[in-house]
Parts: structure tokens; C-alpha cells; sequence
């Protein structure tokens, strides 16, 4: 057992960490981050801690976390973060310190293998949405020997299997203590370890959906902690809008329609009309979606009212609900999986009804739609409040952390949105010397984002690096569109692998880039984010311009009025701090390590030729900048 007891000299070259990993390397920034969090937990305090890349923001939390010895839980961005911190991060801290501490990995639901519903995809020979009987098949011959019942268990089933939705569970569907497969549900037990570990480890989407219930009065599924961490924690604001509203969506309809008809058929009701109404919910379900038009899109409440058939529409679908809740009363008391059905036709009726009742400055009414289905939204216009209400209770130490949450050194943007004006901050530079490691080009004469040929002179750049670089080039998008575009221009043109988002799950996707060696990858949201590649297999990151949010998204066009109605102007209060903080993580995506350097392209020139461009400059590491195309090409060639 080490002698050292403060996070800091743990952290130091006589600290466990030193001797247990090759190449470990002291980091003043990383002992400065831990102490800080270190003096954070024992005072109970809210500590929003900005620490840039390299600085090892992991270790530097984790130490004082379990040296604290209290009830830690620790929140991350994705799923993938958990496993690494589960897998990886976690035991190596354990066993540095020789701490005895006890760790659970908790993921949402949907991330489980439900035994009754695999049961009932078994059975099912309807035909009613069917999918690939070979998934299918591997899932059933994995069930029998799984322990611990974690989809990403599974090898060989795609992610974007129908077969998924129909042998996991969702909180609607689940009939909890009345399913046969109770004492062995996966989900049970993986709550039961959650609440007996020292360390839990969830995501924000699993943490703020249990607020979320929590709030409507439900039972909470995280246990109470002395110590909660969120790291990438610049995902929480979005994150937490989404799990503060409410609404239904088409699927939730469909998949009502096709639960109940499996009830039907294991439990019996007999009930005449059964089957009738719900052939006809399904219905006017699909003839609501019909009148909001075939593109994919996404708008406010008032556009979809303009319509001339939705108003008429909804309401029929409302009364069909209503039927069909009505008939589900008299088969509820048939069976349990009846019930269920019953149960959530009630859910979706009080859902459409909270949606009428938001209809106040406080909510902002929307709804988007696929090619294949709609969703109907209400958000809280603030959810400052709610956060702060159902998060930052008394007596817990809270640690917000990410190397991307102040703009120009500011946290007062990251602070207002979730309620945060009273938390201290800090601020720890990253160890990277990007003046020596990187360059950052500003190309002359490409048309302004938005004229025609933007995207097209982006392609042409690009096509000229790939060729100067070997390959080893992300190039990375705001909209599909542009992505889409890109990818049709680059097909056939290059001498190097070309890897498209979309083509492949993206861990799959990260991992032949990392392979190939001279791959060039073609991204927008998902990859600006959460993606480390270390080494030669990246050396240019191209961004075709200022990730600005689409002006005509409904939310932020109802957030941008009360701004204004306020005295402040919306651009620089809501648009211009989250550009800057998408900007900053598009480009971390270069530098990784100590020996990583490369060239960042910004394909846009409102960077000099608007004032605000000054703003995102000062926030972007110090990398040395040129508008001189020749000096990229030296810097590419004695890379």
C-alpha cells in the first residue's frame, strides 16, 4: 500500500501510476485537476472544471474519487466512454491504489436483452414488421450462455437491426414484477449491482432519463451518491432538453398496435372490436404522418397547424386512441401483457393532452419526421430550474468536466444554461505544444458558406491535401447535405480508402481508418466528437465551415425570441457560444498526443471577415495560422 495519500503526489513521479505504466509522464496540469476535484468532494461543492486535451482529465478525477472513499457516480457522454472507464480506466486506478472498491456498469434498458420479448420475436410468425430470421437466430443462440445480458455482447447483428427494438424492452412495454422472466431479468440485475457499487458508471442519457422519472413520480433507478462526475459534460445542456420534454412519437403508436396483437394472441381476450380497433389506430396513425408532407424535416407547432389536413388528423387520431383505450379497459383484466397494452394507450392519450396544455411562452411546441414516422415535442423553453431542482442537491460534491466549456476563457454561456451561476470554475491547459505541433490553414478565395460551389471548392482543397498527405485526412461536415455532396464528388477519385459515414457503424468505421494508415474519412456530427485517433493515420482535419446551429430549428428560434424579448441579442448569447464549443471539439479531433502533428483547415471565411471571428480564433488552442497554401504544403511534407 502506498504511502502517498493526496491526489496530487499519487499523480507524481513517486506515485503507483509511475511504476505501474510504461511511458508515464508527470503532468502538472493533470496533479492541479485532481487536487482541485479533490478539494471539491470534501467540501461538497459544484466545480465546473474546463481541463484541454492530454491533460488526463480521467485519472484526474477518478483518484480523488475513490481515494474519498465515498458513493461515486460517474456520467459520461456515450456508451463507449463507459466501457472504457468500466473496462479499462477504472480497474488500473483500483488497482494503482489498492483501493477495495466495488464497480457497476449501468446502461439504459434498451441496452439489455428482454427474455420475455425475445420469447415473443420467437413466436411471432405474423409477419408484422418482419426482420432478418438469421439475427434473429444468432441472438436466441446467444441468450443461452449470456450472463450479464448486454447487447453489445452480440457480434454479427448490426446495429441498425429491426430485430433490436423487438428483444430489448422500454420502460412503456416492461410489466416489471408480473413477467415470468422476473428473478432473471437483466436489467434487475444490473440496477441491484448499481446499488450496492462504490462506483457506478452511467451515461447522461440513462442519468437524465431516471430524473426525468423521477420527477413524474415514478421509482428512481440511480441510487443516492455523495459524489456525481460528469465527464464530456458539455453534452449535458442538449442532453438534458431532451429528457425535460415530452411528447409521443409514431413508433410508440405502431409498436402499441403490435404489442397488443402479441397479447392477444398469448393471453386470449376474445374481445370483439379488438382487432378492429386497432387495425384502424394504425391507421390514422400512418394518415397523420401522411399530411405533414414526405420530406424529413423538423419545425414549429405553428407550421404544422398551417397544414391543411393535420389539425382534422390529430384529432382523429386522438378519438382512435380513445377507442382503443376504451376496448383495452375490457382485455386488461385477461392478462398481464393486456394490461400493459392498456397502461401505455393511457400513457400516449395523457402525452397528446400535455402537449394541448403546453401551450404557453413556457413551452416550445415542435415535431420532426422521418421517411418512415413523426414525433410530436414539447421543451421547456428554460430548463436552467429543473436542473438545478432535480440535480444539485444538498450535501453532494457535483464535477462538471470537459475540454470544451468556456468560450474565450468564459463559463458564464455553460453556467446559465443549466443553472450553474454559483459554481466555482478552473481552467488547466492541456500539455500539447500546438505552436510546434500543429498549423491551422485559412484558405483564400473559397465562396462564402451558403453561395453555390462552397462545397464543391471545399472537395477540390481536400482533393489536393490527400494527395500532398498520403490519405490520413478527416474531413468533416455541418449538414448531410454537404456530406452527402462530398461524397459523391470524392467517389472513384482518390488512390487512397474512402470511408463515408453512414456506410458502417462508426466505431467500425474508426477502426479502419486506424488500420488503413492512409484512409480519409467523410463525417459530420457524431464524428466532431468522442473520436481518438492517435499517430500517422491522421494528419489534416478539414471542417467545411462555423458550426452554427440551423437558424430554422424550432427550439432555438423560440430560446432566440425570449433572448431578444429580453434586451440581449440571441446571436451572441445562444448561437455564437455553441458554435464555438462544436468548433473546438471538431478541432481536438488533430492533436492526441505528445508526438501527433498535423495541419486544421477552416474552409470558411467569415473567420476574418466577421467581427465574431475574433471569438472563436481566441478560443482555439494556440496553433501557429497561415493563409499561405505553400506553408501547408512544407508543413505536410516534414510531417
Amino acid at each position: 500500500m502506498t504511502f502517498l495519500t493526496d491526489a496530487s503526489s499519487l499523480l507524481g513521479k513517486d506515485g503507483p501510476f509511475a511504476g505501474l505504466l510504461d511511458n508515464y509522464r508527470v503532468r502538472e496540469s493533470q496533479q492541479q485537476m485532481a487536487s482541485r476535484i479533490e478539494q471539491a468532494i470534501a467540501d461538497k461543492e459544484i466545480l465546473i472544471a474546463e481541463s484541454g486535451t492530454g491533460t488526463g482529465k480521467t485519472l484526474a478525477y477518478l483518484v480523488p474519487a475513490l481515494m474519498s472513499g465515498k458513493k461515486v457516480l460517474v456520467s459520461t457522454g456515450t456508451r463507449h466512454l463507459q466501457d472504457q472507464l468500466y473496462k479499462h480506466d477504472l480497474p488500473l486506478v483500483r488497482r494503482a491504489l489498492e483501493v477495495p472498491a466495488t464497480m457497476a456498469l449501468l446502461k439504459g434498458r434498451s441496452n439489455y436483452l428482454c427474455r420475455q420479448r425475445l420469447q415473443q420475436a420467437e413466436y411471432d410468425q405474423s409477419g408484422y414488421r418482419p426482420f432478418p430470421q438469421v439475427d434473429l437466430a444468432v441472438i436466441s443462440k446467444w441468450s443461452l450462455t449470456t450472463l450479464h445480458g448486454d447487447i453489445a455482447e452480440v457480434s454479427g447483428v448490426p446495429e441498425q437491426s429491426r430485430v433490436w427494438s423487438d428483444v430489448t424492452s422500454t420502460v412503456d412495454n416492461c410489466i416489471g414484477s408480473k413477467c415470468q422472466y422476473y428473478d432473471d431479468c437483466f436489467v434487475n440485475a444490473a440496477r441491484k449491482d448499481a446499488m450496492e457499487a462504490d462506483i457506478l458508471v452511467v451515461n447522461h442519457h440513462l442519468f437524465l432519463a431516471d430524473l426525468a422519472l423521477k420527477e413524474e413520480g415514478f421509482g428512481q433507478l440511480l441510487p443516492k451518491v455523495d459524489v456525481v462526475i460528469f465527464d464530456e459534460a458539455h453534452q449535458v445542456p442538449d442532453t438534458a432538453s431532451i429528457y425535460f420534454s415530452t411528447g409521443i412519437s409514431q413508433r410508440q403508436i405502431l409498436d402499441l398496435c403490435r404489442d397488443t396483437r402479441l397479447a392477444e394472441v398469448a393471453e386470449k381476450c376474445g374481445i370483439d372490436g379488438l382487432e378492429q380497433r386497432i387495425d384502424e389506430l394504425e391507421k390514422l396513425a400512418k394518415e397523420c404522418r401522411l399530411t405533414m408532407g414526405m420530406a424529413v424535416n423538423k419545425g414549429s407547432w405553428s407550421q404544422l397547424e398551417r397544414l391543411p389536413d393535420f389539425t382534422s388528423a390529430l384529432a382523429g387520431l386522438k378519438h382512435g386512441l380513445q377507442q382503443t383505450h376504451e376496448v383495452l379497459k375490457l382485455a386488461s383484466t385477461h392478462g398481464d401483457q393486456l394490461e400493459n397494452c392498456y397502461q401505455r394507450a393511457q400513457v400516449i392519450i395523457d402525452r397528446l393532452a400535455s402537449l394541448d396544455s403546453h401551450n404557453s411562452e413556457d413551452f416550445i411546441r415542435w415535431y420532426e419526421t422521418s421517411k418512415t414516422g413523426f414525433q410530436l415535442h414539447s421543451t421547456p423553453l428554460n430548463i436552467a430550474d429543473k436542473f438545478r431542482e432535480l440535480v444539485c442537491e444538498q450535501g453532494r460534491a457535483i464535477i462538471f468536466t470537459s475540454a470544451t466549456l468556456a468560450v474565450s476563457g468564459n463559463f458564464t454561456h455553460y453556467q446559465q444554461q443549466l443553472g450553474l451561476e454559483d459554481a466555482s470554475t478552473d481552467v488547466w491547459p492541456g500539455p500539447f505544444n500546438y505552436a510546434e505541433q500543429a498549423l491551422f490553414y485559412l484558405p483564400q478565395d473559397l465562396p462564402e458558406p451558403g453561395e453555390p460551389g462552397h462545397t464543391a471548392k471545399v472537395v477540390e482543397l481536400a482533393e489536393q491535401l490527400i494527395k500532398i498527405s498520403g490519405g490520413r485526412v478527416f474531413l468533416l461536415f455541418t449538414s448531410f447535405r454537404a456530406l452527402n455532396e462530398a461524397s459523391s464528388l470524392l467517389q472513384g477519385r482518390l488512390d487512397y480508402p474512402l470511408l463515408v459515414q453512414g456506410e458502417a457503424p462508426r466505431h467500425e468505421l474508426l477502426q479502419q481508418f486506424r488500420q488503413a494508415g492512409n484512409a480519409v474519412l467523410l463525417g459530420t456530427g457524431s464524428f466532431w466528437e468522442g473520436v481518438d485517433v492517435k499517430g500517422d493515420a491522421l494528419s489534416v482535419v478539414i471542417i467545411d465551415k462555423l458550426p452554427f446551429a440551423a437558424p430554422d430549428d424550432p427550439v432555438l428560434q423560440a430560446r432566440s425570441s425570449a433572448v431578444r424579448s429580453a434586451g440581449l441579442n440571441p446571436f451572441m448569447t445562444l448561437q455564437l457560444p455553441q458554435a464555438v464549443v462544436a468548433l473546438r471539439q471538431g478541432a481536438g479531433r488533430l492533436i492526441r498526443s505528445v508526438d501527433d502533428r498535423g495541419v486544421f483547415i477552416l474552409c470558411d471565411t467569415r473567420l476574418v471577415s466577421k467581427s465574431y471571428g475574433k471569438i472563436f480564433t481566441r478560443s482555439l488552442p494556440p496553433m501557429k495560422r497561415t493563409r499561405d497554401y505553400p506553408e501547408v504544403i512544407e508543413f505536410l511534407e516534414t510531417n
